[in-house]
């Protein structure tokens, strides 16, 4: 039976609130670009967290994104144990997260395979 940590969710919820602003407007890596933070999991024992990110800028890979940002991580780890009242802040390691794009890729589709049913169907009202 697994438990729930709510001390372990609640310190990853702040962590993705902190780490979006510190993002947005202290890393200056022209690498990084718009970037989201999607999820953060905190292992239990609060010693890592996985961050979990997309890219919104097309110019910028995945490898590129999540590399410019591990190399950010001992700054963003000092600026949060800036704001976290913890005794060790937790490591970062940051994971190109797919799933948005999987999203879109399947609502596209989704969307061609409704446009040609209407195509077969002669634009058919149901």
């Amino acid at each position: 039976m697994t438990k729930d940590f709510p001390r372990a969710s609640r310190i990853a919820d702040q962590i993705q609130r902190d780490l979006s602003d510190l993002i947005r407007l202290e890393v200056k890596d022209p690498r990084v670009g718009l970037v989201t933070i999607s999820a953060v999991e905190v292992t239990r024992d609060l010693s890592h967290a996985k961050v979990y990110v997309t890219s919104l800028a097309p110019e910028h890979s995945a490898e590129q994104t999540t590399a410019a940002l591990q190399h950010a991580a001992g700054f963003l780890r000092s600026q949060l144990a800036r704001g976290l009242k913890l005794r060790t802040v937790p490591q970062l390691q940051f994971v190109y997260d797919v799933s948005v794009e999987r999203g879109i890729h399947v609502s596209d589709l989704i969307d061609r395979a409704v446009a040609e049913d209407h195509a077969r169907a002669g634009d058919e009202p149901e």
